[in-house]
């Protein structure tokens, strides 16, 4: 009877497992925009040091979205669909780069890009912290992230956590997230400020 009950029960955890990558595909597919708040911990290689940044982001497939930081610095992320700019408001300068060049294998094309299955191989992660987790591995091996783990609280995006290839860890967990809320176009455009040193690469 228990190794009746034992089977079953890792019977239940392969199929939990495997849903979390069913979860993500269903995020791909139904969630066209979202809104959240989000911290960002970000830990060296050795597990010691740690940063944490915190701020909102916004997306609406395909390929637009807004990264807000606002502590402890401040810095903007947008996608407008064709290009990439990053803001970064105490270096008073802007780095503009096409989308193409800029996304690629990278969190923000899992999140709002139109081609994950093309970019990632995906497989299912043993339940962590309360949550079920899905791994993206980037198929081009050149990149600097060598893998996005994603985790769903049941069908909710709570936290994305990404590892590059020198093996430090960025987690973002996120808070308040909208599913499919009306973004404005404009929240997606990006107009250098005045006096700004613009790098176009």
């Amino acid at each position: 009877m228990r190794h009746l009950v034992a089977l079953s029960l890792s019977a239940f955890a392969i199929a939990a497992w495997a849903d979390s990558v069913g979860t993500l595909r269903e995020f791909a597919r139904e969630v066209k925009s979202a809104r959240a708040a989000f911290t960002q911990t970000v830990t060296s290689p050795d597990g010691v040091k740690k940063k944490v940044s915190s701020g909102q982001f916004e997306f609406a497939r395909p390929n637009r979205f807004r990264f807000v930081y606002t502590k402890p610095f401040e810095q903007q992320i947008v996608a407008d669909g064709q290009k990439v700019w990053l803001y970064d408001v105490d270096l008073n300068q802007v780095t503009v780069r096409p989308i193409g060049q800029a996304l690629g294998a990278t969190p923000a094309a899992l999140l709002a890009g139109s081609s994950m299955d093309k970019d990632f191989e995906l497989s299912a992660l043993p339940e962590k912290d309360g949550l079920d987790w899905a791994q993206a591995l980037p198929r081009n091996k050149e990149g600097s992230i060598q893998a996005i783990h994603i985790g769903f609280k049941g069908s909710t995006l709570a936290a994305l956590e990404i590892v590059d290839a020198f093996g430090q860890r960025s987690m973002l967990r996120f808070s308040a997230l909208e599913s499919n809320p009306k973004i404005a176009d404009d929240v997606f455009r990006f107009t250098p400020p005045k006096g700004v040193d613009l790098i176009e690469q």
